[in-house]
């Protein structure tokens, strides 16, 4: 259950990070502006996919370095939330996670498929938007996004999947831009994407740091072949 508040405050700082592709990213936030930001796995050159903590732990502590700013000013950690890479995704939640309980700091959570519009770079015109990402075996994670001038862009349906044809299909409407990796137009979930919707995710509420998880979308492809081997689900 989310911990809503009717009065927001807003942090001083908030550390946002992203995992849901192999292309992770974290970024610094001060009211709404990013401080600095990091690319992980993408333009490093590296082969290693990116939401592993060995390259996450870094790139946060060269953002604090870089705005002059300890730790322990952070006031609020936001966590794409997913859908998308299952191995990313649990290793960036982990980290969130450990980070927000060892500052004692409220977790926020939002969608990665919202994070790829609000952090494209160049910014992402007005319009509507189906974000998506690679869901594998031929498939895609999409939501519908809408940017509009007068409020911040909203996610305005729950991420499903759907097919290549369907995206195709989708794809072909006129007015609706694909946006996602590889897409129309070519853009991956960043973590500074937070800064334009940092009031908005924090009015959502911060998440129950023991029982949240990043919405993975689809089980673990281990897990998939684990049950389909066993003929029973694998239970925790």
């Amino acid at each position: 259950m989310s911990e809503k508040n009717p009065r927001i405050q807003k942090p001083a700082h908030t550390l946002a990070i992203d995992g849901s592709t192999y292309s992770g990213s974290v970024a610094l936030i001060t009211e709404g502006r990013v401080l600095s930001e990091r690319t992980i796995g993408g333009d490093d050159g590296s082969v290693s996919r990116a939401g592993r903590g060995e390259k996450l732990m870094p790139a946060i502590a060269e953002c604090l370095e870089d705005a002059g700013i300890d730790r322990s000013e952070i006031g609020a950690i936001v966590c794409g939330s997913g859908p998308g890479s299952f191995t990313s995704l649990r290793v960036a939640g982990s980290v969130a996670k450990g980070l927000a309980f060892g500052l004692g700091v409220p977790l926020y959570a939002v969608s990665s498929l919202l994070l790829t519009v609000t952090g494209a770079k160049p910014s992402a015109p007005q319009g509507e938007y189906l974000s998506v990402l690679d869901a594998m075996r031929g498939e895609f994670y999409a939501a519908r996004i809408v940017v509009l001038a007068s409020e911040p862009p909203q996610q305005s349906e729950p991420p499903r999947i759907i097919s290549a044809d369907e995206l195709a299909a989708r794809g072909s409407r006129t007015g609706v831009r694909v946006i996602g990796p590889g897409q129309n137009v070519d853009a991956h979930p960043h973590a500074r994407g937070v800064a334009p919707i940092l009031e908005s995710i924090l009015s959502a509420g911060s998440v129950d740091l023991a029982a949240w998880e990043p919405d993975y979308g689809r089980l673990a492809e281990a897990q998939v072949r684990w049950e389909a081997t066993h003929g029973r689900p694998l239970t925790t």
